[in-house]
């Protein structure tokens, strides 16, 4: 250990700011902050209110339960931020869809075209099962039958 050199705590940081996944998870949280601002413009202005005039004019961000004088249940609120969560998994999802749509899947790479199996003695070409060749009908020396067909010709 006294081999290695400490290093400093500014050094430290540099190298944990400078590498891509944080400045990558930085502008995902930027771009996420200003796409919720839409989102919610989008909710409380447009669908809030046509949700308000398909219910008769029913204002949802005024809609409470008073539990006392001083303090009530914001449900007009809530319905709000479950539209903004349902909205912003919609177009999440359809922005993961369509990306994934884009990138192409590589194609898998071909095998090499495997060169054919020629009889040692004719250079006939051999299907890769074949025992003998179906051209001399010698017996191939590169088969498991050989062996047997070897130590069958020994015995007798």
């Amino acid at each position: 250990m006294a081999g290695k050199k400490k290093k400093g705590l500014i050094q430290e940081f540099k190298e944990f700011i400078s590498r891509g996944s944080v400045i990558d998870l930085a502008v995902g949280v930027i771009i996420g902050t200003a796409f919720t601002a839409i989102v919610n413009s989008l909710v409380n202005d447009i669908v809030m209110p046509l949700i308000g005039l398909m219910t008769g004019g029913l204002d949802f961000s005024m809609f409470n339960i008073k539990l006392t004088e001083d303090s009530a249940l914001m449900l007009g609120s809530f319905i709000g931020a479950v539209i903004n969560f349902l909205l912003i998994a919609l177009v999440i999802f359809l922005v993961v869809k369509g990306i994934n749509s884009v990138h192409l899947k590589k194609p898998e790479p071909e095998e090499p075209e495997k060169e054919p199996r020629l009889c040692p003695y004719c250079r006939t070409e051999i299907a890769d099962d074949a025992t003998r060749c179906p051209h001399c009908t010698s017996i191939l020396p590169d088969d498991a039958c050989v062996d047997k067909a070897v130590a069958e010709a020994q015995t007798k």
